[in-house]
């Protein structure tokens, strides 16, 4: 093994000594996990660090979590000053323990920080943010990741999501420090006693519901709001904001998913909690069943994810995609806009390049402009900003991605759980009024533009061999691909040189001729490879037969 490795893994074991788990796991490694733990340091990005809780340089810890938040400290420092920081936490296992960590460098640092003083959803981060004029947020999540990751994720004083730019200013003060000798800390109990630390009032929480409930398009119209509605939030933060929006909403007929109700981030009857996984939703279709529930909503921990299932004309519960659910949401916004009459003059929706391009031609029939961004709600943020900085943030009317995320305005740059909730919830009940089910206006929407089949399939490659592997699966994409499923390449978009002023990202779209795609790319947060197949045919059969081919043939480059 390498002598630096092992260095690095003996002063752990000599200076790691406050916290137990991390003490207690250097004593027992083995040289495998020696080698995977200090090979590298966890990743800092736009995401911030995202990673397996334990022990070492590539694990997410007190001290990993500490010295990011000296880099962040140093940072800001140079940029305002007075700096104010926003902190929130989730559900997972530690989150509590690494925001008070965060809290403490900050404050040892003279840097105010307002926590809230319980777990919050991911929006609530950005919206405290802006709220508060602070000059950043923290927010301990790894949203959907399975139990055993947590993350650290930074926002900027414009709510959004860190930029590139900023990243690499951030990573550049981490990487100056010793993570043991260069890290200062203030109790936190001393921080709330001088005032460095101080509790986010709960007006700014009420602020942030009443933003939700601000977002309803129905205007005077009366519809029924009793319909029934399951809701699960997977052992997450999005309990209460989610209720409480959702009954000062009018809707008070909510069972919730009793196994699945209070926080827990082991995550005890869903090892994988992410609302876009058949399995994560299965609990929460049982209890919709029971309770003969009209809607099913599920929200991710950090509850910025909404998944929704609907029953069909047998009754069945169906779940519906990311993409099916967008362009729901995107029709039933722009027609009751249109129809109250309160549409902007320039109207934009933004949403991915990897998101069903069915919503592009949707927001055409109604006269809205549409932003492809890059893969992440954070460009979708940006866009938010620069429209904002130009005078223009009404303008924003929609965006979304395929992997569940929404948001229907500028009150925060981030995808936002509760939002969704709120507004599947009001669309539901204005299509139920009518007697149309989400199914129904569905295929309605797939007989007037044609039918779409949107796919993501994920592979995946852990530590170091797997890095590795990844980078030369992306050079043999790279290399040239010609055909795919039967359906000839057109064009190749190769985004790691920037394309149509997006930044310059690890990301290759083939075109293919009939209107079909496929985007691969890595996760910037997982070991994950991940392949986007988007397929436009005359009907569902074809279109899955298509699909199914594409995928056949993928399996040899992801070998």
């Amino acid at each position: 093994m390498d002598n630096n490795l092992m260095e690095k893994y003996h002063l752990w074991q000599e200076l790691a000594v406050d916290d137990g788990d991390v003490a207690n796991e250097l004593m027992n490694m083995t040289q495998a996990g020696v080698e995977d733990a200090f090979y590298r340091d966890l990743a800092f990005g736009t995401g911030g660090l995202r990673g397996v809780i334990g022990a070492g340089t590539n694990r997410m810890n007190v001290y990993t979590v500490a010295k990011a938040s000296q880099g962040l400290a140093d940072y800001l420092r140079k940029k305002y000053a007075r700096p104010s920081v926003v902190i929130g936490y989730d559900s997972r296992i530690k989150s509590d323990v690494f925001a008070q960590v965060t809290a403490e460098v900050l404050a040892a640092n003279d840097i105010a920080v307002h926590i809230w003083p319980q777990l919050m959803p991911v929006p609530t981060v950005s919206f405290a943010t802006r709220y508060l004029k602070a000059s950043a947020g923290v927010m301990i999540t790894a949203s959907h990741n399975p139990a055993k990751y947590n993350g650290y994720k930074v926002y900027g004083a414009d709510g959004c999501q860190i930029t590139t730019a900023a990243a690499g200013e951030i990573l550049s003060e981490i990487n100056k420090l010793d993570i043991f000798s260069d890290v200062k800390k203030e109790s936190f109990a001393s921080g709330l006693q001088s005032g460095k630390i101080s509790y986010i009032a709960d007006r700014v929480y009420t602020a942030f519901i009443d933003a939700v409930k601000s977002q309803s398009v129905l205007g005077d119209l009366a519809v029924d709001k009793n319909v029934a509605i399951c809701y699960t939030p997977l052992n997450g933060a999005g309990l209460k904001p989610v209720i409480r929006a959702l009954t000062e909403g009018g809707y008070t007929n909510i069972t919730v998913v009793k196994e699945q109700e209070q926080p827990d981030g082991n995550f005890p009857t869903c090892p994988y909690p992410n609302p876009e996984i058949k399995e994560a939703m299965t609990l929460g279709m049982d209890y919709a069943k029971q309770h003969n529930a009209d809607l099913l909503l599920a929200t991710d921990p950090d509850c910025d994810r909404v998944g929704i299932a609907v029953r069909n004309s047998q009754g069945e519960y169906v779940l519906l995609s990311g993409n099916e659910t967008g362009i729901l949401l995107l029709d039933y916004i722009c027609a009751r806009r249109q129809a109250l009459g309160n549409m902007p003059a320039e109207p934009v929706m933004i949403k991915t390049i990897v998101t069903m391009d069915l919503g592009e031609r949707i927001a055409t029939k109604y006269g809205v402009s549409t932003r492809n961004v890059l893969t992440g709600f954070k460009f979708i943020g940006e866009q938010i900003g620069f429209m904002e900085q130009a005078g223009k943030a009404d303008n924003f009317i929609f965006g979304f991605e395929e992997s569940y995320g929404y948001l229907t305005g500028s009150y925060v740059r981030d995808k936002d759980g509760v939002d969704a909730a709120f507004m599947i919830c009001e669309m539901f009940a204005y299509y139920k009024n009518q007697g149309i089910s989400l199914i129904d206006r569905l295929n309605e929407l797939y007989k007037e533009y044609g039918y779409s089949l949107n796919t993501l399939h994920s592979y995946e490659f852990d530590g170091a061999a797997g890095f590795a592997k990844m980078q030369d699966i992306m050079k043999k994409f790279r290399q040239g691909l010609e055909c795919i499923g039967g359906k000839q390449v057109l064009k190749v978009l190769d985004y790691s040189a920037g394309l149509d002023g997006l930044p310059q990202a690890d990301v290759l779209k083939y075109l293919l001729e009939g209107n079909s795609s496929l985007v691969v790319r890595p996760s910037g947060t997982e070991p994950k490879l991940k392949a986007y197949i988007s397929v436009s045919a005359d009907s569902k059969e074809q279109a899955t037969a298509i699909e199914a081919k594409m995928v056949n043939e993928l399996k040899a480059y992801f070998k």
